[in-house]
C-alpha cells in the first residue's frame, strides 16, 4: 500500500467528517435518543402507576360491593323479621277474635239453654198444677192416683 496525497486527502476528509459528525450531528442525535428513553421510562412509570391505581380501585370496588351486600342482607333480614312480626301479630289477632267469637257463641248458647230451662219449668209447673187440679177433683183412690201420675209422666 502506498501512501500518497489521495490517501492523505481521504484521511483528512474522513477525520473532518468524524469531527463534524462528533460536533454537530452526534449531540442532537444523542439528545433525541435520551429524550426518547426518558419518554419511554416515563410511559412505563405511568403504566405502572396506572396498574397500581387500577388495582386500588378494584380493591375499593370489591370492598364497596361487600359492604353493599352486607347492607342488603341486613335489610333482607330486617324485612324477614318484620314479616314474622306481622304474621305473629295477625295470628294473635286471629286467636283473640276466635276467642271473642267463641265467648259470644258460648254466651248465646247459655242464654238459649236458660230460656229452654225457664220454658221447661213453666211447662212442668203448669203440668204439676194441672195434675194437682185433676187429683183434687177426683176422689182419692190409689188406682186413680197411679193412673194420673202415669199420664203426667207420659206428658212430660
Amino acid at each position: 500500500m502506498q501512501i500518497n496525497a489521495t490517501f492523505l486527502g481521504q484521511g483528512i476528509a474522513f477525520a473532518i467528517l468524524i469531527w463534524f459528525s462528533w460536533k454537530f450531528i452526534w449531540p442532537p442525535l444523542m439528545r433525541a435518543i435520551e429524550e426518547r428513553q426518558q419518554k419511554i421510562a416515563e410511559g412505563l412509570a405511568a403504566a405502572d402507576n396506572s396498574q397500581k391505581a387500577l388495582a386500588q380501585a378494584q380493591e375499593k370496588v370489591n370492598e364497596e360491593l361487600k359492604a353493599a351486600r352486607a347492607k342488603a342482607n341486613e335489610i333482607i333480614e330486617q324485612a324477614h323479621q318484620r314479616a314474622n312480626q306481622i304474621v305473629d301479630a295477625a295470628k294473635a289477632e286471629a286467636i283473640a277474635e276466635g276467642a271473642r267469637q267463641k265467648a259470644l257463641v258460648d254466651a248465646e248458647i247459655e242464654a238459649s239453654a236458660n230460656r229452654a230451662r225457664e220454658d221447661l219449668r213453666r211447662q212442668v209447673s203448669l203440668l204439676a198444677v194441672t195434675g194437682a187440679e185433676k187429683l183434687l177433683r177426683r176422689e182419692i183412690d190409689p188406682a186413680a192416683h197411679k193412673a194420673l201420675l202415669d199420664e203426667l209422666a207420659a206428658e212430660i
